[in-house]
């Protein structure tokens, strides 16, 4: 985990259950108080509403979102989203730390299909993430 920041075992057991479709559709991790792990802040079911409101104003966040959607022709989709979610107000440390933080959840959450950076609840609008074409696979080793 060169280069980032560790991510709690926790983080990756969330998402191994949001991923299982058991009771979830959304995992939040936050930094922990002294910047350097990441951490579980929150595992439950929320809408996409929901899921805007419940983001902090002034603190950052990362967001997995399991993205349910009908294409224009009916046809059931999903997408497994991971957001990182740094409001303008986030104090440089915070953002630094956090920046690291994303790109090692970006490395370990083996499933994730579309990454979003969003400093602002418009970068998450609904039709925006659904619009989203998938990342292209992480190349471990040797870069994107």
């Amino acid at each position: 985990m060169s280069g980032g920041s560790p991510v709690d075992d926790s983080c990756v057991g969330a998402f191994q259950e949001l991923k299982s479709r058991r009771d979830i559709n959304t995992v939040i991790f936050r930094l922990g108080d002294s910047l350097e792990t990441v951490i579980p802040d929150f595992e439950g079911n929320l809408t996409h509403d929901e899921l805007l409101k419940a983001l902090p104003a002034d603190e950052p966040r990362y967001v997995v979102h399991d993205l349910l959607f009908a294409t224009a022709d009916g046809t059931r989709q999903e997408k497994i989203v991971l957001i990182s979610w740094c409001p303008a107000g986030t104090r440089v440390e915070e953002r630094n730390a956090h920046s690291s933080g994303y790109s090692t959840l970006r490395t370990l959450l083996d499933g994730v299909q579309v990454s979003v950076q969003a400093t602002h609840l418009s970068d998450m609008e609904y039709e925006a993430l659904v619009s989203r074409p998938l990342d292209p696979p992480l190349l471990l080793g040797g870069g994107r």
